[in-house]
């Protein structure tokens, strides 16, 4: 399979080029997750493109302003006067919203934020990340560096691609299917099919 950098950033013109070198020339790392037709490729690329806001974020972004906070973790901010202390200070926030849960430790333990979303799929929580650092043969505090990195935000996407059974999701060309599987529903549905579409003209798929 090749995959030509020139059209990659023709379709997503504001990619952060790191990744996109990363994709390009490394595709013999996706195939060894099973990521081995341009089919499967094209439906890996097109979901991702989606996860990551163009292949822009490769990290969770959780600078959020009270107001938000309120209205997304209402849960843990319960009014803007709690939601003000926290407002506008990411490690304070997730250390708070994912403490105690998806493997990591209280609040306190700083897990939160050591294990927030990251990869081109945003991997979140300590649970994940030592499930991908035990099939890359590295510690979960290993990997929570490796997933900062451009060859990390990629490969972790294509392990949760693989451990998830989407390979053979992919097989069946259903981008709605595919989308259920990732997103848990079909948030940007139409995106993620225009994306997949798009790598499906550039891998030469009819």
């Amino acid at each position: 399979m090749e995959l030509e950098k020139a059209k990659f950033l023709e379709e997503f013109p504001h990619a952060k080029q790191d990744i996109v070198d990363v994709i390009c020339n490394n595709l013999h790392i996706l195939e060894e997750y099973e990521i081995n037709t341009p089919l499967r490729l094209a439906h890996f690329l097109g979901q991702c493109s989606v996860e990551s806001g163009g292949f822009r974020a490769t990290e969770e972004n959780l600078n959020y302003k009270a107001e938000t906070l309120v209205k997304i973790f209402h849960k843990y901010f319960p009014d803007e006067e709690k939601a003000e202390e926290y407002a506008h200070k990411p490690e304070q926030i997730a250390n708070l919203v994912y403490g105690g849960r998806m493997g990591n430790g209280p609040e306190e333990t700083g897990d939160g934020y050591r294990y927030r979303g990251r990869g081109l799929v945003q991997l979140t929580g300590k649970s994940n990340y030592e499930r991908f650092a035990q099939h890359a043969g590295m510690t979960a505090e290993e990997a929570s560096d490796f997933l900062a990195t451009p060859e990390g935000a990629v490969e972790s996407a294509a392990w949760f691609w693989m451990a998830n059974g989407l390979n053979h999701i992919a097989d069946t060309d259903d981008v709605k299917a595919v989308t259920h599987k990732v997103n848990g529903g079909y948030i940007g549905l139409p995106e993620r099919e225009a994306g997949t579409e798009a790598f499906k003209e550039m891998l030469g798929i009819e």
